[in-house]
């Protein structure tokens, strides 16, 4: 029934917001500092904002600046299955490029789109040919597709490698550093020509048992029936999954938002403030802001509640227990993937110690192909986004890839 109130809802507002958002637009035109029109048609643009979306936004990923060239950019689906589409960003291939190494960037299922990584991915096309894993609204796959567990998660990344082919490296950011690591070792055990030639995990919760957060905790506060019974429901008409059972985004975004209340609060008031000032280049930081948080996307039931269980309750694949389609999946058959793990020094979701134990679980990776980064004076987000990611993070990432491509 959650869903369902939660649509009513939706559907309820839903004239309003256009309403406002139609009058907020008609209202701008009145260029007046301070008028009672731009107050106006700044708090409709406030209330119109306020809401959340299914869709995913807009990569805006149209140029990349390599050597000092403007390089134009177009997405490619490569391979497009029911619930994700393998996305490339192709670069103009009449421009003379150096060499640059085809880089899986593997996206989490967690609530929100792929598009979150969309800084990272910007800062790794200076120098690779990126791919990315564009996860698919659960709400939006009909029932008749089937269901979607962890086993079809590695399934899907296996699957997106084997496509792109020998020489592919990978870099998987937070949730799917488990599933990237098993898919890793599952193609080395099978001698797979395309295993990746380099793997980096970032900030990812390869042993939760190591330095809890505060998620953690909340993960092992319960057993895995709550979470099914209280968190679980069932996609409603009119969408196309409607039936599917789903841990919904914006369950999950309700719980960050009440987390931060306040300075969500204060971020809106910071909107109004911008628009009446008509200081738009201010105002424009939290509207791009907000249209990618408040993009929620739905999860699949079967892979949220193995997810919980096996990555966060039980700890599987650091304890040697992880299955996959009846194996064990065993970290010790890679052998020749380089292999790269970077945490946040401040990170309260992925602690420090939680990602570099994947190091520990790859014994038969040789020494000088293991490299292991802690960012100092950086969160969870500052590890794949921002200055530091950028300046001090990237190059370190861009240097193991390149060495291993040799």
């Amino acid at each position: 029934m959650l869903y369902q109130a939660y649509q009513l809802q939706s559907d309820l507002m839903s004239p309003f917001r256009l309403l406002a958002q139609s009058t907020s637009a008609a209202m701008w035109l009145n260029k007046t500092e301070g008028s009672f029109l731009r107050k106006w048609s700044a708090s409709m643009e406030v209330f119109s904002r306020m809401r959340l979306t299914h869709s995913r936004p807009a990569y805006n990923l149209d140029s990349v600046n390599v050597d000092g060239q403007d390089v134009p950019v177009t997405e490619e689906a490569v391979m497009t299955m029911p619930f994700g589409t393998l996305l490339r960003f192709r670069k103009d291939a009449s421009i003379d490029l150096p060499f640059q190494p085809p880089v899986l960037l593997v996206a989490p299922l967690s609530g929100h789109f792929a598009t979150l990584l969309r800084e990272t991915a910007r800062t790794l096309l200076q120098d690779h040919d990126v791919y990315i894993t564009d996860w698919h609204n659960a709400r939006d796959v009909p029932l008749g597709e089937g269901a979607f567990a962890l086993d079809d998660y590695i399934d899907h990344m296996i699957r997106f490698i084997q496509t792109i082919g020998p020489g592919t490296h990978v870099i998987a950011v937070c949730q799917p550093c488990v599933a990237a690591l098993a898919a890793t070792a599952l193609m080395a055990e099978d001698d797979d020509a395309a295993q990746p030639r380099s793997l980096t995990l970032m900030a990812g919760p390869v042993d939760c048992r190591v330095n809890p957060t505060g998620v953690n905790v909340l993960a092992t506060s319960k057993p895995i029936e709550w979470f099914e019974k209280n968190l679980i429901s069932r996609v409603p008409l009119p969408h196309a999954g409607h039936g599917r059972r789903v841990y919904p985004g914006f369950v999950q975004l309700s719980a960050f938002l009440g987390m931060n209340l306040e300075r969500h609060k204060k971020s809106f008031k910071d909107l109004y403030r911008h628009l009446v000032e008509g200081d738009v280049e201010k105002a424009d930081v939290i509207r791009l802001f907000y249209d990618e948080y408040l993009a929620v996307n739905d999860l699949p039931a079967e892979f949220y509640l193995e997810t919980v269980e096996k990555v966060f309750q039980t700890y599987d694949l650091p304890l040697g227990k992880l299955g996959y389609r009846g194996r064990l999946v065993n970290p010790g058959a890679i052998r020749h993937t380089a292999l790269m793990t970077v945490e946040g020094e401040r990170d309260d979701i992925c602690a420090v110690g939680q990602t570099v134990a994947a190091q520990d679980l790859c014994p038969n990776i040789p020494l000088h192909r293991r490299v292991h980064h802690v960012q100092i004076g950086v969160g969870h987000y500052g590890v794949f986004s921002g200055r530091r990611w950028n300046q001090q993070i990237y190059p370190r990432v861009r240097e193991m890839i390149h060495a291993s491509a040799i």
